[in-house]
């Protein structure tokens, strides 16, 4: 029997400290562009948020073509001839707003094509949405996992085509519920070289759309997978995280896990009160080096 999508949102709302949970929901309209800014389901901006320019970038919203329309999405990539190596950023529940945005600037400024799908454009207008209860429940929840896929694969196929990506350097990363993407996109798509997943939900509810866990998946991963993981995560448990880490070894898989002691969910995201600078400049140097063993930089 099909487990109550609400067990699924209640499990992602206890990793979300310091953001917005109002008592009524509010459906959004289906986004036709992206966030301005920072998503408003947060209830501060932190004051060590990261700037990165877009000087020699070329870097903007653009629309990917899927099979069922113009998805909007973030690209930014060096300003030159190409090809440049392909990193996919998946959002976290919040939309491609600027912490995304940037993210996808750091990148090209090291030589990416970095694209951010949005992938929950057909479900929401996360533009508007500051109710996480909401976001969860009515968006999250409703996106079926066999879409998200889908969105990824156009998103990888528009970057080599009309961006100047180099198909055959392809990488991904996602953070929280992108995270959990993350470890499905890596047994999905064997065009993928090396996936690095910040703190990727790895357990959770099993419904008819988003039929597998990140756990269900570990033996078919076609990809090495990185996890950065926090010791001080309340929604993913360390016993889980290890549980993954020794049942991809199992599976002959090429996975290695890094777990930060004393760290919350979130410790990447330099907008919220749950980042730590320290662990988030660790895990995006262990991530740099991840692409570039496996052949992706």
């Amino acid at each position: 029997m099909t487990a109550p999508a609400q067990t699924a949102a209640e499990s992602t709302l206890e990793q979300l400290d310091g953001l917005v949970r109002e008592p009524f929901s509010r459906r959004g309209f289906v986004m036709t562009g992206l966030i301005s800014g920072f998503t408003l389901a947060t209830t501060v901006v932190h004051g060590q948020t990261i700037t990165t320019d877009s000087k020699g970038l070329v870097a903007g919203e653009v629309k990917i073509p899927t099979a069922d329309g113009d998805l909007p999405g973030y690209r930014a990539m060096p300003d030159g001839a190409g090809p440049f190596p392909i990193v996919l950023v998946i959002e976290e529940i919040f939309g491609v707003h600027e912490y995304i945005k940037d993210i996808c600037r750091r990148f090209a400024k090291l030589g990416y094509c970095a694209v951010a799908p949005e992938l929950y454009a057909r479900l929401g207008d996360l533009s508007k949405m500051t109710d996480v209860q909401a976001i969860v429940r009515d968006v999250i929840s409703k996106a079926p996992d066999a879409t998200v896929l889908s969105d990824l694969d156009a998103s990888a196929k528009w970057a080599a085509a009309d961006s100047k990506g180099d198909a055959a350097r392809l990488g991904v990363t996602g953070f929280c519920r992108g995270g959990r993407a993350v470890w499905l996109y890596a047994a999905h798509n064997p065009q993928v070289k090396a996936a690095v997943a910040w703190y990727g939900p790895l357990g959770g509810s099993r419904t008819d759309i988003q039929p597998k866990t990140a756990a269900d998946v570990v033996g078919d991963l076609k990809a090495p997978v990185l996890g950065l993981y926090g010791g001080a995560d309340t929604g993913i448990p360390v016993a889980d995280v290890e549980k993954q880490r020794d049942a991809a070894k199992a599976a002959g898989k090429t996975v290695e896990i890094v777990i930060f002691p004393d760290t919350p969910h979130g410790f990447h995201a330099d907008y919220r009160p749950s980042y730590r600078k320290a662990q988030a400049e660790d895990g995006w140097a262990r991530a740099l080096a991840w692409f570039k063993r496996y052949g992706v930089a």
